[in-house]
């Protein structure tokens, strides 16, 4: 299979068969498990057994072919994370996967990026990857309700709550830390917050926004929607188009650009940027102050780093609302060496392997554009 097109139109069988000829798959091979949890053994026996029981649901038939082979790649990707994060607990001689989740996820997203899945569909996986291990711990969770809703946002608790069905169906345990009523429980609690096939309906943007930021505390509440203005942030790759973009979609829109503010001070990208992003954080204040609609243009590749910025802009009451671009990677670098100041590849390819896609969990609003080649 070269393509999402071809993915699509496979069978299961022919997607394992696939599956079990990438790169990917021999090191999942090669990692063994704590037998205690994992008496089956290695971690691509186990993405066997999983991949096998997320055909034999009962649900399975009832879903559409593109939520069939979304569970099909959650199974197979979902511990691809372990050959890189297993280690031996000095405490206790315990084989530990710590992370394996966060791991798994930055390899599914290059993986479907490398079959140029749709971006929608592709960030989809990629978040039942990254909080497939969520559904059996619930009644750890200081606000089990929180835990679903927020989840919502992300993906499907519908499929999340399938995949934990097979997860733990297809396995060999000593003892069963796994029970499925649990699983039921996180069923239960998405339905009954009506969030199960759907995002939780929150009343408005700013409750939503404010959930996530752990600032609304009661659901009853209904916070107001009034903005003192609404801020564009930027957030792709050097040389993906984010200039082209404001020019078309905000034209006329005052700009705060890291670029701009690091020509002005002439500061290069490599030298300390201390300098430039505070001056780009003054002008920043400057049209949060006035109360007037900008954006703000730069990279913002992490979650981390985009959150320094959405706080800035919450402390102002703003509506914020994140454009994410991503068009080819062969886009990307020939428009990068067209820029005055060109950025190396290896800087590019390097940004593009901790790249983090924003989600709706982090703004009011989010457009993801993506043009798969």
């Amino acid at each position: 299979m070269k393509n999402w097109s071809d993915v699509l139109k496979a069978s299961d069988a022919a997607i394992f068969d696939w599956a079990g000829k990438q790169s990917w798959a021999g090191p999942m091979r090669q990692c063994m498990q704590d037998a205690h949890w994992h008496a089956e053994g290695d971690v691509w026996t186990h993405t066997g057994m999983v991949y096998e029981q997320v055909t034999r649901l009962a649900d399975y038939p009832d879903l559409s072919r593109l939520e069939q082979i979304m569970l099909l790649f959650v199974a197979l990707l979902h511990d691809a994370g372990k050959p890189a994060t297993t280690m031996l607990d000095p405490e206790t001689g315990r084989t530990r996967s710590p992370k394996h989740s966060i791991a798994g996820a930055a390899m599914t997203r290059h993986i479907l990026r490398e079959l140029d899945c749709d971006l929608p569909t592709r960030e989809h996986i990629v978040n039942l990857v990254r909080y497939h291990g969520r559904p059996p711990y619930l009644l750890e969770s200081r606000d089990p309700e929180r835990s679903v809703i927020q989840l919502s946002s992300l993906l499907s608790n519908r499929l999340l709550y399938l995949f934990a069905l097979a997860d733990t169906r297809g396995r060999h345990a000593e003892e069963m830390s796994r029970p499925e009523d649990t699983l039921h429980l996180w069923r239960d609690t998405a339905l009954e917050q009506g969030c199960f096939t759907a995002e939780y309906a929150f009343a408005n943007d700013q409750a939503r926004f404010l959930y996530h930021r752990d600032e609304l505390t009661s659901l009853h509440y209904t916070p107001h929607e009034e903005p003192r203005c609404t801020v564009t942030m930027m957030s792709a790759l050097p040389g993906a188009g984010k200039d082209s973009w404001l020019a078309r979609e905000r034209r006329g829109l005052p700009v705060v650009s890291l670029d701009a503010v690091r020509e002005e001070l002439d500061v290069s990208s490599t030298d300390n940027q201390g300098q430039v992003i505070q001056a780009a954080r003054e002008q920043c204040r400057g049209h949060l102050r006035a109360h007037r609609d900008f954006a703000f243009n730069a990279t913002n590749l992490t979650t981390s780093l985009r959150k320094r910025w959405i706080d800035l802009f919450a402390d102002y009451n703003a509506r914020i609302e994140i454009i994410y671009l991503e068009p080819p990677l062969t886009t990307i670098l020939k428009q990068n060496k067209a820029r005055e100041a060109d950025v190396p590849e290896r800087v590019i390819h390097r940004l593009l392997a901790k790249t983090e896609v924003p989600t709706l969990a982090e703004a009011h609003a989010l457009t993801l554009t993506g043009n798969p080649s």
